[in-house]
């Protein structure tokens, strides 16, 4: 675990303390931390950090507490990176900021939209490398004209392992900055001012574990909800995780009402064990006793992902199943049944229609809420990982 972070000092820059890290189980210790989290090139990257860290930083570099304000403002609500265009800042203070500041962004490799032009593919590059996707999604049903949700990365590649999944395929290399978690939101943010649209709800659920990454997701959350960032209201954010037991814990006692969706996709250990390793450490009666705290202390109800696997996990006895163990447990619950995207080399099928009708039905009767996921992006590949295995892939040919 890493200890403090220090900045050097230079060209008016402050030296700023320790950030508080919380413990993750050994199961799941840290990678060596990235270099840029809160300093590139030598410059303090004003992206990397909440309200308050900014406030710290204007008053270490002899100006007002309010210039935090209004620098958040240029960044978050106009989605400017270049100081010389936040003109409502002296050009004294303007040049200041070049000399010990940056304002950076992430660019982009690729863009895929489907055919129905509702779902949007971005694969973004990492300035120390590496690579991230995200995905915008329109549900004008659902959310109404111009409110569009957005599903983002917390780390390059995934550790989890699970069987089924494309996240995971070429291993985890490192989580994501704060910064670098937020900057997927604003960047989508920008390509949807001009067309009168606002990012309206945001989903963990892309490339990582979020909960593996639990210091950075926390701080993005902040930023993402804090009005002087993006102003999403926290019950418009979504944290997916596997089954991080301890972080699941200590989610609940943070305070914050962001809804908590856990990937499940298996109602037996043996069958869960097979397909989601870290159901060999936090067994499901562990994992469920966790939501139940989670619903009793935030009073958000907690969503169920399951991926319908044909002949693996959607009988009609495992739907009972299912449903007898969310109402044991008495978690306030909704299912979401998720059709399986086929993974090369994966040797899954997908589920019939009848069996995911058959399911849903079953899991309904017993009084849960339960829906099956709108199918968005099959034909650019946007299931988690895909687009970024594709470009892989296709950069090795």
């Amino acid at each position: 675990m890493a200890g403090p972070l220090f900045f050097q000092s230079g060209a008016g820059c402050p030296i700023i303390g320790a950030v508080s890290k919380t413990s993750l189980p050994p199961l799941f210790k840290r990678l060596p931390r990235n270099p840029q989290e809160r300093v590139l090139d030598g410059k303090r990257n004003l992206k990397d950090l909440t309200h308050s860290e900014m406030e710290e930083f204007f008053l270490e570099i002899g100006e007002p507490r309010y210039r935090a304000k209004q620098v958040l403002q240029w960044i978050y609500n106009r989605g400017v990176h270049e100081f010389e265009e936040m003109t409502d800042l002296s050009k004294k203070l303007r040049a200041k900021l070049a000399d010990c500041a940056v304002v950076p962004t992430l660019q982009l490799r690729r863009v895929s939209e489907s055919e129905s032009q509702d779902t949007k593919k971005y694969l973004f590059d990492l300035p120390q490398g590496g690579e991230v996707e995200s995905v915008q999604m329109r549900y004008p049903d659902e959310m109404g004209a111009g409110r569009v949700a957005v599903c983002i990365s917390s780390q390059v590649g995934c550790a989890m392992g699970c069987n089924f999944c494309a996240s995971g395929v070429m291993g985890l290399k490192r989580h994501l900055s704060t910064w670098e978690i937020v900057e997927q939101v604003t960047r989508i943010q920008k390509d949807l001012t001009p067309q009168g649209e606002r990012v309206a709800n945001v989903v963990f659920m892309g490339l990582g574990e979020p909960l593996h990454n639990y210091d950075e997701v926390l701080r993005a959350v902040r930023i993402l909800n804090s009005p002087d960032g993006l102003g999403i209201g926290m019950r418009h954010l979504t944290i997916s995780t596997s089954g991080l037991v301890p972080q699941i814990q200590q989610l609940s006692n943070e305070g914050i009402p962001l809804r908590l969706a856990i990937s499940l996709h298996a109602v037996r250990d043996d069958l869960r064990s097979q397909m989601m390793p870290v159901n060999r450490r936090w067994n499901l009666e562990s994992l469920m006793s966790a939501c139940a705290e989670y619903y009793q202390k935030t009073k958000r109800r907690v969503t169920f992902e399951y991926i319908l696997l044909s002949g693996v996990n959607d009988s009609r006895e495992e739907a009972e199943e299912l449903a007898e163990l969310l109402n044991r447990h008495e978690i306030h619950s909704l299912v979401n049944l998720i059709p399986w995207n086929p993974v090369d080399g994966v040797p899954y099928e997908r589920s019939t229609p009848q069996a995911i009708r058959t399911f849903q039905t079953t899991v309904a009767k017993s009084g849960i809420k339960c829906t099956v996921r709108q199918e968005k992006g099959a034909d650019i590949d946007a299931a988690c990982g895909q687009l970024r295995l594709r470009d892989l892939k296709e950069r090795q040919v």
